[in-house]
């Protein structure tokens, strides 16, 4: 075996036949990556629980984009143009906050934010 290693092209081959079985070897072993969190994701805490809820049956306004070109809505995911279907029934109107979906007779608005309502306050303040 000496003899074998005392010239430099055998030196340098026995090296190259190490260095490919170590990393033969390594790629044998079973890897484990870390799993990552969406940084973007909120606490639990803060999420509901999915235990006991039920898919909501009205659809969801998601999003709208209002240019001067286009109106666009987004309901459940799925991008809606004006005047366009959204399953059976129209998009026939879009503003900043809600659209106006249409079957048949049957008008649905769907607002962006369900749980808020703008009302109107009155002054209370004495005319002159």
């Amino acid at each position: 075996m000496a003899q074998f290693i005392k010239t430099p092209i055998r030196y340098a081959l026995l090296c190259h036949a190490l260095v490919i079985g170590f990393a033969s070897a390594l790629m044998q072993l079973p890897v484990h990556a870390q799993d990552l969190k969406d940084p973007t994701r909120p606490p639990n805490s803060l999420s509901p629980s999915r235990e006991g809820l039920q898919e909501p049956s009205d659809p969801v306004l998601q999003s709208v984009l209002i240019a001067p070109n286009r109106k666009l809505a987004i309901i459940d995911g799925q991008t809606v143009k004006l005047y366009a279907k959204f399953g059976d029934q129209t998009l026939v109107r879009i503003t900043e906050t809600s659209v106006v979906l249409k079957r048949g007779s049957q008008l649905q608005t769907l607002n962006l934010h369900p749980d808020f309502s703008k009302k109107l306050i009155q002054s209370t303040a004495p005319s002159k």
